[in-house]
Formats: C-alpha cells, structure tokens, sequence
C-alpha cells in the first residue's frame, strides 16, 4: 500500500515563508478551491437540475431506478439534493418508497464523481495523481460494493423499506428542523459572482469553476507540502486521524457541517496527494462523509410531516449503517475496495485515459445504457 513516503519537497519560496501567511493563504486558497467546486456543483445544476428531477419521477423499476440514482446525482453534483428531490416527491406522491430506495442507492454512487473529478486536478504530477486518484477511488469502489451487496438483498427481502417503517413509527412525532450550512453562507456570494462573471452560461461557468479549482488545487498541495514541515503531519496522526474512529467522526461532522459529502470527500484528496493521509485513514472518513450525507433528507423529511417521506430518508439512514457493517468490520472485506482503488490507480498511472473513462462509464456510460427510454421521456422524446 503506498503510504506516501516519496512526498516532495516544499517549493523554495513556500518554505521561506513564516507559518502565520501559509496558514493564511492556505485559507484562502482552501476558500477558492470551496468556490470552484460550487461553481462546478452551480454549472451541472444549471445543466440539469431539471432533467435530474424529471428521471426521477420517470423511474419505471428498481433496476432502472438504481441507474437514475447515479446519472441524476452525476448531473447535479450532490447526493443531499438528489436525494431531497426524492424526499420531495415520495410527500407529494409523485413516487413511491419502494421505487425511491433503488435511486438512493445510485446516488451513493453518483455522488463520489465530484472527488473523482477533483483528483485529474494531480494529472501533472505522477506520484501525486496515484495517491489522490486512489483515494477518490476507494470512496467509489466503497459504494459500489454497498450496493452491489444491499440492492440485492432489499430487492429480495424489503428488509430496509420494512426497517425504515418502524424507525418512522417511532419518531412518527418528530417535527422537521432546519440546520445552518456556514460553508455554503462563506462561498455562495462568491459563486454567485462567479456565475454573473460567466454570463449564467453553464459552459463558461464550467470551464471557469475548473480553471479555479485546478489552480488553487495545486496552491493548496504546494503549501500542504509545506506544512508538513511544520508538523500538519502530527496534527493529522495524532488528533483528526489518530484511529479509524476519530477520522469516522471528522468525515461525519464535517458533512454535518457543510451538508455536502461531496465537499468532505474532495478536501482530503489534497492531503491523500501529499502523502499526508494514507488509504487506510480515508476509508474511515469517506464512511463518516457517508453517514452525515443522510442528515439533509432527513430534515427535509421531518419537514414534510409525511410519513413516507420520513421512512425513505431513514432507508437512506439505514442504507449506509449497513453498508458500513457488510465491509468495514471484516479485515479481508474492507481489503476489497482499497485493493480495488491502488490498482485502479495503477492502470491510471501505465495510461493517463483510464481515469476519464472510468468516471465516463462509470457515471454516465452504463446508466444511460440502462436508462435510455426514462432519459428520452424526460427529454420529452417519447
């Protein structure tokens, strides 16, 4: 396993500079890349935001449902908002509970593409892009064997609609809540800017939020280098991941935070680039990213009052509890994805075309092929 022991050095004029302005740039570098990704997240919205609601409510069967999951989510960029949509539509009974967990379970999946996307931001540097690209991909190949083992199971039994039903049962009074997102307060105005300067043009916007989140990518690793030097390394080791519990509870409170999965998974790909996080520190913190993604349905669904629309945020609950439980506990299990995810990274690293098409296939390629006529439909092809 590479545990980030061929580090480089820090530039020569990063080094000189005193600890108080690295941490200051590193904020404000760290502050930018946050915008780039809204940005992003704000261009495939612009992109598709409708179209991701439309799949939804097309879904025909599980199958299909599970794809939609992946290809919506893809589109906009954010598990929390295709699965508030779901949440949305199970209340108005535009959707039923068993068609809305499939599509859950894709958006599990579609979610990981944001921190796949911002590791190519590592391309130029080869020891780097192998660390981060296989960190991005161990948040894939995690939720992909989730759902390889819990889809069909709940196909098979219904054990996580029917789990879900007594949960709600047993919070049938509970009332809905709102929960304060400072990150998203901090960047918005930016984003918002960012989207003015790009004319609301989902292609500029794109192109633009890339541009910024690749540079200051490589501000942040160039600085992070740095750091390390002054000891980041030990705050990492003996603090945020000193075991696989503490670095659970920072991926989950740190999506409870910014109620983005997507935003805590693609911090730490600058730190898994560096060196300074190894596969078996992230895999902790990708379950903790995962665990606090279902808060946002949650609330949403207590919101609603409706029934339904607080059992499926609690299948999604459930969904990623037990997908944690199938993998993380069982040595050999939990070995599966992060061999999975170095070996990836090393046919990435033999031809640099590997990550583009894994993320085409994976997130667009193969739930088209399976959601063809549902895409038509929403299209209003037919």
């Amino acid at each position: 396993m590479d545990t980030g022991g061929d580090i480089l050095p820090a530039d020569k004029p990063t080094r000189a500079l005193p600890m108080g302005p690295k941490v200051v740039l590193l904020l404000g570098c760290l502050y930018l890349f946050l915008v780039g990704i809204g940005g992003m997240g704000a261009a495939f919205e612009l992109f598709g935001s409708g179209l991701s609601k439309k799949l939804i409510a097309a879904t025909a069967s599980p199958f299909t449902g599970l794809f939609i999951g992946i290809l919506a989510t893809a589109l906009v960029q954010s598990s929390s908002t295709t699965t508030s949509m779901i949440v949305a539509l199970v209340a108005a009974g535009g959707l039923t509970i068993q068609g809305a967990i499939p599509i859950i379970m894709g958006a599990n999946i579609g979610t990981a593409v944001t921190c796949t996307l911002v590791s190519l931001g590592h391309l130029a540097q080869k020891n780097e892009f192998r660390r981060a690209f296989a960190a991005a991909c161990l948040h894939d190949w995690f939720n992909l064997m989730a759902v390889a083992i819990l889809f069909p199971l709940e196909m098979a039994t219904g054990l996580l609609a029917r789990l879900a039903e007594g949960l709600t049962q047993a919070f049938a009074n509970a009332g809905g809540l709102e929960l304060a997102n400072p990150l998203k307060a901090a960047t918005q105005p930016a984003v918002t800017q960012l989207s003015q300067l790009a004319g609301d043009q989902p292609v500029v916007l794109l192109v633009l939020s890339v541009g910024l989140m690749v540079g200051m990518l490589m501000c942040l690793v160039k600085l992070l280098r740095s750091l390390m030097e002054a000891r980041i390394q030990s705050v990492l080791d003996n603090y945020l991941f000193r075991s696989a519990a503490t670095a659970m509870a920072v991926g989950l409170g740190f999506t409870l935070l910014v109620q983005s999965s997507s935003v805590t998974t693609s911090l730490m790909i600058p730190l898994a680039a560096t060196g300074a996080l190894t596969l078996a520190q992230v895999f902790p913190y990708v379950i903790g990213a995962n665990f606090g993604t279902t808060c946002t349905a949650m609330l949403a669904a207590m919101a609603t009052g409706t029934p339904a629309a607080v059992t499926v945020a609690f299948a999604h609950l459930l969904f990623n509890v037990f997908g944690a439980l199938c993998i993380w506990p069982w040595p050999k299990v939990r070995a599966i994805p992060m061999r999975l995810a170095e070996w990836l990274a090393d046919q990435a690293m033999k031809n640099r075309l590997v990550p583009a098409a894994f993320i085409l296939v994976v997130f667009v390629i193969v739930p088209l092929l399976f959601t063809w006529s549902t895409v038509r439909a929403a299209f209003g092809g037919g």
